[in-house]
């Protein structure tokens, strides 16, 4: 990994204290910035966020999926976690500790937006860091790839149904066009672009031309993860530094959500005997949540200074030294897990 990528954690934490505190000193810049939207949709942040995200898909080949059947295990056990696990143990922790243990220290008006910024980012399975947690847990390649791909393909389609679904389920009134909105603005159109810009960098230049193209927009879409952050932590820099106890709340069923869902990722994969190189990247996929997108809808439903706003952007606060600390786990209990000794591992 480069010197960038490797100090990733500290430009992180950097970047949210400089939004943190930019936000609290420069109110009005912010809030000029906060105001530059159209259709409920934040240019900025948008802008940003495409420029984050494509030279991350441009990794994708959807081809990729004709590899599905070699890791199906693997596959399958993330899959479970993503869709039928992830989404709806969130919503029910969000109601259990912010609905009823800490409600009493939560502002009451805020505390569906809170929930609903919590459901927003577990529906939306990770997509860019997963290649950068992959390669932190010696994971397959050939895996990941497949698995981002299959994600990515599944979002298009079933992410606003199930963030309607729970919303419904919480006593949310859904905005289904800003959702959709959402959705085409921050999936199925980046997608759309990466990959005509793939094929168009494989007809002109090869795989190494788009290997180059890769190593030099790596950069920008970590330098654009990074803005991001100041942006958004600028946006919530009021809110953060007057209600650190809220913050701190909100991060307790994002953080027993991360544990709960990699290590039940990662038992279900030894338990069906897949390799360890396989289950690491897999449980990591199964934990961490495209937290731009959520973001980004969170942002376009709900306003930048909403609840759910500052609930996905507490995700970010988490999610890198969070996932950091999994990716530790599983590469230290390495060990423990090829003891379990079941069958051909290769091709799980």
């Amino acid at each position: 990994m480069r010197l960038f990528e490797r100090y990733l954690t500290l430009w992180v934490a950097l970047c949210i204290a400089a939004g943190t505190l930019l936000g609290h000193l420069l109110p009005g810049a912010f809030a000029a910035l906060a105001s530059a939207e159209v259709a409920k949709v934040n240019l900025p942040v948008a802008a940003l966020i495409w420029l984050m995200i494509i030279p991350m898909l441009l990794k994708v080949d959807y081809g990729a999926m004709r590899q599905l059947q070699q890791h199906w295990k693997g596959i399958g056990v993330t899959l479970f976690i993503n869709w039928a696990v992830k989404p709806f143990s969130m919503a029910l922790l969000g109601w259990v500790f912010l609905r009823h243990l800490f409600a009493e220290w939560l502002p009451a008006g805020q505390i569906d937006s809170y929930i609903a910024g919590l459901i927003l980012l577990a529906a939306a399975p990770c997509t860019a860091m997963v290649f950068v947690w992959s390669n932190l847990c010696r994971g397959d390649a050939n895996f990941t790839l497949s698995q981002v791909a299959l994600n990515d393909a599944i979002m298009v389609v079933a992410y606003a149904p199930v963030v309607a679904l729970l919303l419904g389920m919480s006593a949310i009134t859904v905005p289904w066009d800003t959702l959709l909105l959402s959705v085409g603005l921050y999936i199925v159109a980046p997608a759309g672009v990466a990959t005509l810009l793939r094929r168009w960098m494989l007809s002109r230049s090869g795989e190494a031309g788009l290997q180059l193209a890769l190593t030099r927009l790596g950069p920008v879409s970590l330098s654009a993860l990074l803005l991001t952050l100041v942006l958004l932590f600028g946006f919530q820099g009021q809110q953060i530094v007057e209600q650190p106890l809220v913050i701190a709340l909100i991060a307790v069923p994002i953080l027993i959500q991360v544990y709960f869902t990699s290590g039940l990722a990662y038992l279900l994969n030894r338990r069906l005997g897949v390799a360890h190189c396989v289950a690491g990247p897999s449980a990591l996929i199964g934990a961490s949540n495209f937290f731009e997108l959520a973001v980004a809808t969170a942002v376009g439903l709900f306003g930048v200074h909403s609840g759910a706003a500052l609930a996905t952007v507490v995700g970010v606060l988490i999610e890198v030294p969070v996932m950091l600390s999994v990716v530790r786990i599983v590469n230290r209990t390495e060990g423990w897990y090829e003891r379990h000794g079941a069958g051909d591992r290769g091709r799980s």
